[in-house]
């Protein structure tokens, strides 16, 4: 995708009804050792890190539960879209675990260190509704029969950016990603 010149705008979604992402297999990852655990987790962090990178606009489109590292790639794209009904949350530390994939980075950034902790501290989930009004997601959307109202309203989103001139946008976004870091 970061070479392709026809992508303009990426959409992540999930083919399963409910689920936009659950996470890391917890039952594998505890039949890991030490060095097995951290290979997996840089792995992760690195997935995402690209997925950041990519030179175009990314959209998770949450129609479904987005929990640990499933909310983590939804942090890692530049726009959010979930149903209202989707719940989210950065529950690693219900599991004794901590966000490993960028998401103590990222959840701050978007939401603001107070309420990051808060929501990390406690691994509470919140929905749609809830996440659209403390900034977590761009847009909350009522869930249709279909179960894809975050995708259908992630489509329209990038079909608003795709008549925009793709270098500017891919500058914007690299401007502002790299003025975030300063």
């Amino acid at each position: 995708l970061r070479f392709d010149e026809q992508v303009r705008v990426v959409v992540f979604k999930s083919q399963v009804k409910g689920v936009f992402c659950a996470g890391a297999d917890l039952k594998e990852r505890a039949k890991m050792d030490d060095a097995e655990v951290g290979e997996f987790v840089k792995r992760l962090r690195n997935l995402m890190d690209e997925i950041a990178a990519l030179p175009v606009p990314t959209i998770a489109a949450i129609d479904g539960y987005a929990l640990g590292g499933g909310l983590e790639l939804a942090l890692a794209c530049d726009l959010r879209v979930a149903a209202s009904s989707a719940k989210m949350g950065l529950i690693e530390t219900t599991r004794g675990l901590l966000p490993g994939a960028g998401g103590t980075q990222r959840l701050p950034r978007c939401v603001g260190v107070s309420l990051a902790k808060e929501l990390i501290f406690t691994g509470r989930q919140i929905d749609g509704e809830q996440a659209a009004s403390v900034g977590l997601v761009n847009h909350s959307v009522p869930q249709n029969s279909e179960g894809d109202a975050a995708y259908q309203r992630a489509l329209t989103l990038a079909k608003e950016i795709l008549p925009q001139a793709p270098f500017a946008v891919k500058m914007g976004k690299l401007a502002i990603n790299k003025g975030m870091e300063v």
